[in-house]
């Protein structure tokens, strides 16, 4: 503990900010095979506010990889098995996940903080994990142009943690990323999203829906006790929006899902709704000696599709896969080694953004500048040839270039 202005002092072999998703699993994934790790995590719980509560396939594939799937699935959840939308009047039918080539052929919706809290507790059965809550990076520490550990501040005051290797997964905002200045590319992006909760009625459909008007979009997402909703606005609309008044955001909403009026009002001040910025970018390099970049950090997605978590948590196998036998060996990590990772993991988070930014640029703004929609021709393609539906379910559950663990547990690791 810090004492008289003197910092706590940490050594170990990987430093990780901070505890989302992606950090967490990489902590877990480390600390499994051996390799000492701390995970700094700022906040004293898990229990915020996250926007992004989808578990897909894919990653459900990599739990269950980890002999962990039947325990993970105890955990409350709803089970998105087709996904549609419905544009004007007209409803569509478009991905069926029920033939994905993975054990679970379902998109798991859970609270987040569920998700960090399994992977938290297990990952606390090995030795090797360290999670330290309230601990918040506030800048790195190089030596000889090496970055060698973190700088953090804690309620007993400061921490340095000096590591091997220092891992930002501390998401689109991240302070790792900014501290390491690491070159990257803004695509820009034409919307922002709010985000809101709903209750949810037993004459409600059931399927989770996306909805497109003219000037207005909405997912809706079916959590069993309530909808979790995206209201998609202009970039930077938000404060028009509410000069508007909450009385009129509420009409737009049950403009485009009529099933919630009489629901609105339980949106009863603008607290009720969350603002997500959106933002895609991509570091042109992830790294220097002795950093690295994923998830988020390297390359922030956009909400369309909701891939952004699953990228990250493929990141972070590709990760464990390529470095844990470095971390072990003699000489340890080498940007040889980092920039592995990278080559890994930089075509998927490319393809991925290349589709969404197409979807931006071809659907959303249209919408969004309150030009009428027309259904694309594939989607009329999907409801005359279910088999199409497969398409968009394997590139939203799997997505392009899938990792799988592995690495193995090391001798004398506590049991999963």
């Amino acid at each position: 503990m810090a004492n008289g202005g003197t910092p706590e002092k940490i050594q170990t072999r990987c430093c990780i900010t901070v505890g989302g998703p992606a950090g967490m699993m990489l902590g877990f994934l480390l600390a499994r095979t051996g390799v000492p790790v701390v995970v700094l995590e700022k906040h004293a719980d898990f229990l915020r506010d996250f926007r992004g509560d989808t578990v897909h396939p894919s990653t459900l594939e990599v739990i269950y990889e980890l002999g962990l799937l039947d325990e993970f699935l105890k955990i409350p959840h709803t089970e998105v098995r087709q996904a549609g939308g419905q544009i004007g009047d007209k409803l569509f039918d478009i991905a069926d996940f029920s033939h994905l080539p993975t054990h679970c052929k379902f998109i798991a919706l859970m609270p987040q903080w569920d998700l960090l809290n399994f992977l938290a507790a297990h990952g606390k059965r090995y030795p090797a994990f360290h999670l330290r809550m309230q601990a918040e990076a506030t800048d790195l520490i190089e030596e000889n142009a090496r970055v060698v550990g973190v700088r953090a501040k804690t309620p007993q005051g400061a921490l340095e943690v000096r590591a091997e290797l220092v891992v930002g997964a501390d998401g689109r905002h991240s302070t790792v990323r900014a501290k390491a200045e690491l070159p990257s590319e803004d695509f820009g992006a034409p919307m922002d999203v709010l985000w809101m909760r709903l209750s949810h009625k037993p004459s409600d459909p059931l399927q989770t829906l996306g909805r497109i008007d003219a000037g207005r979009m909405m997912v809706t997402f079916n959590r069993g006790e309530y909808w979790q909703c995206a209201f998609v606005i202009p970039k930077g609309g938000i404060e028009k929006i509410r000069a508007r008044g909450l009385p009129a955001f509420r009409e737009d909403v049950v403009q485009m899902a009529p099933h919630f009026r009489g629901r609105v009002d339980e949106l009863k001040t603008w607290d009720d709704i969350k603002l997500l910025t959106v933002t895609v970018d991509r570091l042109t390099r992830w790294f220097r000696p002795g950093l690295l970049c994923i998830g988020d950090a390297a390359h922030a997605m956009s909400p369309i599709g909701g891939v952004g978590i699953n990228l990250a948590i493929q990141d972070t196998v590709a990760t464990a896969n390529i470095l844990a036998s470095a971390f072990l060996r003699a000489g340890g990590v080498t940007t040889d080694d980092l920039a592995r990772v990278q080559r890994r993991r930089d075509l998927p988070a490319r393809v991925t953004q290349r589709v969404q930014l197409a979807v931006q640029n071809r659907v959303i703004s249209h919408v969004l500048s309150g030009q009428k929609i027309k259904p694309p021709w594939i989607l009329n393609l999907t409801q005359q040839w279910p088999v199409l539906r497969r398409i968009p379910a394997y590139a939203v559950g799997i997505g392009f270039r899938p990792e799988h663990v592995r690495t193995r547990k090391c001798d004398g690791a506590a049991d999963g």
